[in-house]
């Protein structure tokens, strides 16, 4: 129908007439999207005011322009409400009838009711899809939910939504510069859902855990996954995400909050990351616990036996995934003959190619689950968290992959008359409550008694526990009361100091010249959430676009309050959690500050080289002076004892040609008798199987310098030679 016959036959009363005439109008400027919305958005009401009669006379004109603004370029902010505004009025003059766009014409993950709606129309279907598209929200409403169901079975879709989920999270994504973009843009970006379409893609996602209830939670935790991780650039990634994590919340069944648990280390999303929460806390009100007794009751097994081993007989061989330690799991195969072997036999990669699959796909998951299960229970050591004796063996001791991690930790028990008593293994009777045992609560005889206990047993702690940094509040950081000045102006890589910042959990935004990019704050969550730490920090150079150093600033707190977050004062927060935090900021600054890098002396660049010489060999921080106390204990156990010996700041090395000294804090090696600095840059592994007490990066470096400096007559690298003057 074109616009003139619109026009010409428009009546000139106020009822239909005076709609037909401004959807004509509107038609006109079809050409502008926003302009064709703002114009139809005038019309609707008018419609909207009709009575039945005239708005079936006025039909196949609804029909007409709903196809032409369906097939309109409008920006996504305009379309929703006309889209929603016509579809309603075409549903209530013609129920059976599906306007043009409600569902996408080439996305392969609707052509299950894209099909449907051709091969098969019928009343029923095109109320399901209307319902499907009707939903805007997040979360829909129980209302939402219960017509959800009823309307799919009443169209018998069950089957159509669960594989329009499966395409959701399996098939191939589409690219606007291959497939054609969404608007006017002429940007290439990858996308699953083309956000016109976003409502429906969601219902569609809805329906499928509605109906498919625990048979739905894979395909949902792999859409999550896929929608919601980092690296995946997927447009309206993050919308459908949330979607699939609180249809997750929705299921009531152990698989779901399984899938849930497994979502939270890899989900970096801030929003995403509320959305997990608020599906886990969710889960946790439904069975009358808190969501941390949930999430250490939903850490999966994996169906390892309880010494975190599974065999599987194939063949003559016996194939074993174990978890061996707080950091390792193997496979194993042994023969009949007894002889176990790390690698797969050719016996058993031809034989039975399906089942070696499956289990190394076994070990992937176990190992994925062993490292989020270090980083969870190393997180309870900002938390005063107290667990019953028999809560703490069920969820903790005695998990397959848990007790892997507990086992090398120094746990407090409490007996029946209150006294709380520190032991690396559980206690012979029964004890009344368990915590995780924090040298912030330790005398400091017992730490040291602690960490000799631990080197000379060669205990493998799966984090820093014995050895961990005490950072306490200083009287500088009494004086200012709000916010602490110990980490601030330190020059620092921003790329690595912003990768950091994700890996270890917190908060920021992105330094940039853009508007808010000049000023960063990165914000980190410890005591179960009550707490928060922000760390300041800005740019530090001139660039037009990309930041490559930054300086540092503040340390602030915040409290939780309800949904809010108040400033705190320094002396009002936790000590476990001032302390976890402070550990983290020294973390940032220490591992990203230009005074580690060992490349840059080699730069010829002369900015920032009075702070870096200062910061590379001034006064030891926190996890420093654990690395002195580490290495007190370590290196009368090697070799080189005779030649080292721990004076202040540094670790004095003799080798054969000069002597060294390895600041304890960068690693940065500086030669006598005149102080040269020496450039080493090498693997950061310590020598050999010398037992460390705990990973250190920087230990481990410091370690395999002072090995390699003790032999220096042994040296073969040229440019060390060099340096050393041979």
């Amino acid at each position: 129908m074109p616009d003139d016959a619109l026009a010409t036959e428009a009546r000139t009363d106020d009822g239909p007439g005076a709609v037909q005439a401004m959807m004509a109008r509107a038609c006109e400027s079809e050409e502008h999207g926003s302009q064709f919305a703002l114009l139809l958005q005038e019309a609707l009401p008018a419609a909207e005011r009709l009575d039945a009669g005239a708005l079936r006379e006025l039909a196949p004109l609804l029909k007409h322009v709903t196809a032409r603004f369906a097939r309109a370029d409008v920006p996504i902010g305009y379309r929703q409400r006309v889209d929603r505004g016509l579809r309603a009025l075409l549903a209530s003059v013609d129920e059976a009838y599906l306007p043009e766009g409600v569902l996408p014409v080439h996305d392969t993950w609707a052509a299950p009711l894209r099909e449907r709606v051709r091969t098969a129309p019928s009343v029923e279907l095109t109320r399901f899809v209307r319902h499907l598209a009707g939903l805007s929200a997040p979360r829909p409403t129980r209302t939402w939910h219960r017509a959800c169901v009823t309307l799919a079975d009443e169209a018998a879709a069950r089957e159509d939504v669960a594989e329009c989920l499966r395409a959701l999270a399996e098939d191939e994504p589409y690219c606007t510069r291959e497939d054609g973009p969404h608007t006017g843009s002429s940007c290439g970006y990858h996308y699953v859902v083309h956000p016109y379409h976003g409502d429906v893609a969601r219902g569609a996602v809805w329906a499928a855990a509605l109906t498919g209830g625990p048979e739905a939670v894979p395909r949902l935790q792999a859409l999550a996954l896929r929608m919601g991780t980092s690296g995946r650039d997927l447009y309206e990634g993050p919308k459908l995400a949330g979607a699939a994590i609180n249809a997750l919340g929705a299921i009531d069944d152990p698989r779901a909050l399984e899938a849930l648990w497994r979502l939270r280390a890899p989900i970096r999303n801030r929003a995403l990351r509320k959305q997990l929460d608020t599906a886990l806390q969710a889960a946790a009100e439904r069975q009358g616990i808190t969501r941390a007794q949930l999430v250490e009751r939903t850490v999966p097994a994996h169906g390892l036996g309880p010494d975190g081993s599974v065999e599987r007989t194939l063949g003559v061989h016996t194939v074993r995934v174990a978890v061996e330690g707080a950091a390792a799991v193997r496979i194993t195969f042994t023969g009949a003959d007894g002889r176990a072997l790390r690698t797969a036999p050719a016996a058993v990669k031809d034989g039975f190619p399906e089942e070696l699959g499956r289990l190394k796909a076994l070990a992937k998951e176990v190992r994925a689950t062993l490292s989020s299960e270090r980083a969870r229970v190393e997180g309870l050591m900002s938390k005063d968290r107290v667990w019953p004796y028999a809560e703490w063996c069920e969820h903790y001791r005695d998990h397959p992959i848990t007790g892997a991690v507990v086992r090398g930790l120094i746990w407090e028990f409490q007996d029946e008359d209150g006294h709380w008593r520190a032991s690396l293994a559980a206690p012979g009777g029964e004890a009344a409550h368990v915590r995780l045992w924090h040298p912030i609560r330790a005398a400091v005889d017992d730490v040291r008694a602690w960490r000799e206990r631990v080197v000379d047993e060669q205990v493998r702690q799966p984090f820093k526990q014995a050895f961990r940094e005490i950072y306490l509040i200083t009287p500088a950081e009494e004086g200012t009361a709000t916010y602490s000045n110990r980490y601030a102006a330190h020059i620092v890589h921003y790329r690595r100091l912003y990768a950091l910042f994700r890996e270890r959990g917190w908060q920021t935004n992105f330094l940039g010249r853009h508007e808010g990019g000049l000023n960063g704050e990165a914000r980190g969550e410890f005591g179960g959430g009550e707490w928060r730490a922000c760390f300041h920090h800005e740019p530090v150079d001139d660039a037009d676009w990309a930041i490559e150093y930054a300086a540092t600033d503040q340390v602030r707190f915040e409290r939780r309050h309800g949904r809010r977050w108040r400033e705190a004062q320094l002396a009002d927060v936790p000590p476990p959690v001032f302390s976890e935090a402070m550990r983290d900021v020294d973390l940032f600054v220490g591992v990203t500050s230009i005074a580690a890098d060992p490349d840059w002396a080699d730069r010829g660049e002369d900015r920032h080289a009075a702070y870096r010489r200062e910061a590379g060999f001034g006064a030891l921080t926190a996890s420093a002076e654990v690395r002195r106390a580490a290495l007190e204990r370590i290196l009368p156990r090697t070799r080189i004892a005779g030649r080292c010996a721990l004076d202040g700041r540094h670790l004095v090395v003799r080798g054969e040609l000069r002597t060294y000294r390895i600041h304890l804090g960068s690693a940065n090696v500086l030669m006598e008798p005149d102080g040269a600095y020496l450039c080493i840059v090498q693997g950061r592994r310590a020598p050999g199987t010398l037992y460390l007490p705990f990973e250190d990066e920087r230990l481990s470096l410091i370690l395999s310098k002072a090995f390699l400096l003790a032999a220096d007559h042994k040296i073969t690298d040229a440019s060390i030679r060099r340096q050393i003057g041979v």
